[in-house]
């Protein structure tokens, strides 16, 4: 069976793939400089991420979107099992937004010129001005109404096991004034690891869980950061805790 899987991987999905990322990237670099960037900046990836999904077999469920309202701005935190996460969120959160992703990442070819004309915020904070720019970034795409994605731990976990959630996607809220949506991402170490190469099929679930007030205090925020690792911690089966 998984002799036949790679065979499927190798000749029909490795290159539907590639034709559905060339794509995205294309009607996203488009459609937003035609003036569309909040549609476009968002749709084209969440198709998307969705056949992705589907073209690896992978099956995902989300609990708790009753928790958000899709008129409402969020700073969404949530854990870093692997590559998938990211195809999952897109296709499944069902809620505008942008990522705040590392400045590394603008050098994707084509991947990265959608991100930077898209509004992605890519986080640069190699000086005081280049910090101001960032933040700057991110006033402009919450001002309109759209919320923010982040990976507070910073990086996919080696272990499957959550690290330590970085203070940054908390700092934003606070300077903002939007609620924390922790989201527990369970399923994608299982389908692609950061150890492997070859995604495999799958299960993923995502689990929203409900939005906590912003910080007002950096007592508060180091209650915040507590309260969100422990409820997205709560919903990792006992091997990822």
């Amino acid at each position: 069976m998984l002799a036949l899987y790679r065979i499927y991987q190798l000749f029909v999905m490795a290159p539907l793939m590639i034709v559905a990322t060339v794509l995205a990237a294309l009607l996203t670099i488009v459609g937003c400089l035609l003036g569309g960037g909040r549609w476009w900046g968002y749709y084209p990836a969440h198709l998307w991420g969705k056949v992705f999904c589907l073209l690896t077999l992978v099956r995902v469920t989300v609990k708790g979107r009753e928790n958000i309202d899709p008129r409402t701005s969020y700073v969404f935190v949530a854990n870093h099992q692997g590559a998938y996460d990211i195809f999952s969120i897109y296709g499944y959160l069902g809620h505008t937004f942008r990522w705040m992703m590392k400045a590394s990442l603008r050098k994707i070819p084509l991947v990265g010129l959608a991100c930077e004309i898209s509004h992605q915020i890519y986080v640069d904070n190699s000086s005081p001005k280049a910090l101001r720019h960032t933040m700057q970034r991110a006033e402009d795409v919450l001002r309109g109404g759209t919320s923010l994605v982040v990976f507070p731990e910073g990086a996919r976990t080696f272990t499957g096991k959550m690290r330590s959630l970085k203070r940054g996607a908390f700092m934003l809220s606070t300077e903002f004034g939007l609620p924390v949506v922790p989201v527990t991402i369970d399923g994608a170490f299982e389908v692609l690891p950061r150890t492997r190469k070859i995604p495999r099929w799958g299960h993923i679930t995502l689990t929203i869980h409900k939005p906590i007030p912003a910080a007002k205090s950096q007592q508060e925020q180091a209650e915040l950061i507590q309260q969100c690792y422990d409820s997205v911690h709560s919903a990792l089966p006992p091997r990822h805790q």
